[in-house]
């Protein structure tokens, strides 16, 4: 039997989801309670430690089950976006109310407490983050909470962006922060994710996960002779979106950014720290 991915399947050496049972030996099973994240960002970790290593992070809006907490301010649970698994701050959640109307299009955006773009933002909401928009008043959508937000920072929950690529190209010059899925910081596979996730794609959290999950392998000799626009590069823990035919785009700790260089460029400098190329995916929406 396949064993499990430990990041992705809520189980642990004292507890497993009750779902697992039959599939996964725990001492006891806990039944989940879904929640709603309600910070603008959070981190998710791999331990209930504030200094724990980042893992991922879950931005305003997003749904996690939970099946424990600790008592000490973090909750064990499991994102239902992308199934990733590990510890948030019980602060940072709250049982779901309405479902969010509306998401942040902007690389980041202000609630403010008025209708008053002078008055002292409450908090910044990054791209991606979802809420509800209880009306739109002179330029600003109302939350339920009577936060005000630019409305034309905001998209309506269906709209989706039609060019992944594009939407990753936003974020040129964003610190690299492993785990990051923010304009404040974010990785290679965090590019990738929120870019796909941009355009209704769904992605996995990792660039071992999304190489196994996305797309059709195509050769990486003809693939580099003649790059394609969405075309994924991978390497062991690496992963970078071709843009055209001379470039790509990708977070890397090298330039410790999100950047655009030369595609041959950035072959050779990874070759030379000892990764070569395990292989180039083509997606079936790639234009």
């Amino acid at each position: 039997m396949r064993p499990f991915d430990p990041r992705v399947t809520p189980a642990r050496a004292d507890l497993a989801a009750k779902e697992l049972y039959g599939r996964v030996a725990a001492p006891r099973y806990a039944e989940g309670r879904i929640y709603e994240i309600i910070a603008p960002q959070t981190p998710l970790r791999g331990e209930p430690e504030p200094d724990a290593p980042l893992a991922t992070e879950a931005l305003r809006g997003e749904r996690v089950m939970v099946y424990d907490t600790n008592g000490e301010g973090w909750a064990w649970g499991q994102l239902v976006t992308d199934s990733y698994v590990g510890w948030l701050a019980t602060n940072a959640l709250a049982p779901p109310e309405r479902p969010p109307t509306h998401k942040v299009a902007a690389l980041r955006t202000f609630v403010f407490p008025g209708p008053s773009i002078k008055l002292p933002p409450l908090e910044a909401l990054p791209f991606g983050a979802q809420l509800v928009v209880a009306e739109t008043k002179d330029q600003m959508a109302v939350t339920p909470a009577r936060g005000y937000v630019p409305a034309v920072h905001l998209a309506p929950i269906e709209h989706y962006a039609r060019d992944f690529v594009a939407v990753a190209e936003r974020f040129v010059g964003a610190p690299y922060l492993w785990g990051g899925k923010t304009i404040l910081g974010l990785d290679c596979s965090g590019l990738l994710q929120v870019a796909l996730a941009a355009c209704d794609f769904a992605c996995p959290r990792d660039s071992d996960m999304q190489e196994e999950a996305l797309g059709m392998p195509v050769p990486v000799a003809e693939a580099l002779a003649d790059p394609r626009r969405g075309d994924l590069i991978f390497w062991k823990g690496h992963v970078a979106i071709i843009r055209d035919g001379a470039s790509l785009i990708h977070a890397n700790a090298f330039h410790m950014a999100v950047v655009i260089e030369p595609i041959a460029e950035a072959v050779e400098r990874i070759r030379g720290s000892g990764s070569d190329i395990s292989s180039i995916k083509r997606l079936p929406s790639t234009p």
